[in-house]
């Protein structure tokens, strides 16, 4: 059964000795998530874990106690693990939580309870939290700078050996668990629960070893590894539709898991299979929306920052808009490698709904610069549309480029990137340690949230 809250109490009452407090920047943050609005969002997604949650079973976790914990998670950067431990030995955080005297919940159940949370909650949660700044005059919206960076996923780096290697360990291991459960119920021989990971692995290290020597003879051993392990890939991939079939045919819940399992799979490997083939072996130029980088997270993206090799990530651009007093208004996960041009319309847009008015001044990088988004922002009462045009300018732009409020603009939009440079650091924005796409909007929201009520907090605690 879900429940709201623990009986309130005062830690410090107890152990006045101690005489042990709240920061002052925690205690403004522990006054801001008092707000209801942010306790009832959270409460109507960890409501749907089961049709009953709200009215039976066991005593759940409060859900007070969950989005503390999450904020704190993400406030200190510490893993699931380490929050459970922190708060449990620490006072502060006991209070700071409405933990009290409860067991603090392990990182499994947080895990669980935080998956609930859904990726639209979370831009709600983000847009009342700056309807809260806006009430406390943190900021009042009068500017705004845009841009764009990339949060990298939890994934090693792809190789097309390596990708072939993970798919045959996959689908070998997944293959080994149905065994047990079709052994005695289907007519498929040995051959077809055969597991091909020691040959995969074999000529992955062959490819690896040919890579790092030079000359013909090396282009050849490294073309015909690449051939075999295709082939012991394929042949992997002929199995998993076998065993797939059969366990479809079985009623139990853990063959039909496994099946899934497979089903999500395959066209992954496939598609491996595919611009391996295409690349390596024919030297066609794959373009990057056409391929997987990681069979784990498919979602993954190729992005250029520019043409050398060493300048690729593999994640997703999330795109950002900060307002004055250092908050972060909007993000916006995007996909694949877009025109950071595309981002000027709705980043105003979302200005308008969020302040009902416009700002006074919008800046942005080269990258973001395009006549119709200029014109756009500008037609819905930007005054100061900062926003230098690339390559070759007129006179007229130059003299535009030049008037002072524009190179005020510039400084300004500069401070974007050490905004940038701090969810990386701060708040974990540099690398995603959740999976999929709901996974990604999950981090990268938590990570805003948390920078957001923090810098309230110190604005209202100076």
């Amino acid at each position: 059964m879900l429940r709201d809250r623990y009986d309130p109490m005062n830690l410090f009452d107890l152990v006045p000795a101690l005489s042990m407090d709240l920061d002052p920047v925690l205690t403004q943050l522990d006054q801001l998530l008092d707000d209801d609005t942010l306790f009832q969002a959270v409460k109507a997604d960890l409501a749907t874990r089961h049709p009953r949650t709200l009215i039976d079973g066991r005593p759940a976790t409060p859900v007070e106690v969950i989005l503390r914990m999450l904020i704190v998670k993400h406030l200190y950067g510490w893993s699931y693990e380490a929050t459970e431990q922190f708060v449990s030995d620490s006072l502060v955080l006991r209070q700071f939580c409405r933990v009290y005297v409860e067991r603090v919940p392990d990182d499994t159940t947080l895990i669980r309870w935080a998956n609930l949370i859904q990726p639209r909650t979370l831009h709600d949660l983000l847009d009342h939290v700056i309807d809260l700044a806006r009430q406390r005059k943190v900021t009042r919206g009068r500017k705004l700078r845009i841009d764009g960076t990339v949060v990298e996923t939890n994934i090693h780096h792809p190789t097309d050996s390596s990708l072939l290697n993970d798919g045959v360990r996959v689908l070998s291991r997944t293959i080994g668990r149905a065994k047990q459960l079709l052994q005695d119920v289907t007519s498929l021989g040995q051959a077809a629960f055969r597991n091909r990971t020691r040959s995969a692995k074999r000529h992955a290290k062959r490819i690896e070893d040919a890579i790092r020597k030079r000359g013909d003879h090396a282009d050849a051993t490294r073309q015909t590894a690449y051939r075999q392990l295709i082939r012991i890939t394929t042949a992997i991939v002929d199995q998993a539709r076998q065993v797939g079939a059969a366990l479809k045919n079985q009623a139990t819940h853990a063959a039909h898991k496994l099946a899934e399992t497979l089903s999500h799979m395959l066209p992954q490997v496939v598609q491996v299979i595919d611009q391996t083939t295409r690349r390596v072996l024919h030297g066609e130029q794959v373009p990057a929306p056409e391929k997987i980088v990681s069979l784990f997270e498919p979602h993954t993206a190729i992005i250029r920052k520019d043409s050398r090799a060493a300048h690729t990530a593999f994640g997703r651009v999330i795109w950002l808009s900060e307002v004055d007093g250092g908050l972060i208004s909007r993000y916006d996960v995007l996909d694949g490698n877009p025109s950071e041009a595309e981002q000027v319309v709705p980043s105003v847009d979302h200005h308008l709904t969020r302040f009902k008015r416009p700002p006074r001044v919008l800046a942005g990088d080269r990258g973001t610069h395009s006549a119709g988004g200029e014109r756009y922002a500008q037609d819905h009462g930007v005054t100061q549309v900062v926003i230098p045009k690339p390559g070759a300018k007129s006179s007229a732009r130059r003299a535009y480029e030049a008037q002072r409020w524009f190179k005020r603009g510039r400084c300004w939009r500069a401070g974007i990137e050490g905004r940038i440079s701090v969810l990386k650091r701060r708040y974990g924005l540099e690398r995603c340690r959740y999976h999929g796409d709901d996974g990604m909007e999950r981090w990268v929201g938590w990570g805003v949230i948390t920078h957001d009520l923090r810098m309230i907090a110190q604005a209202i605690a100076r």
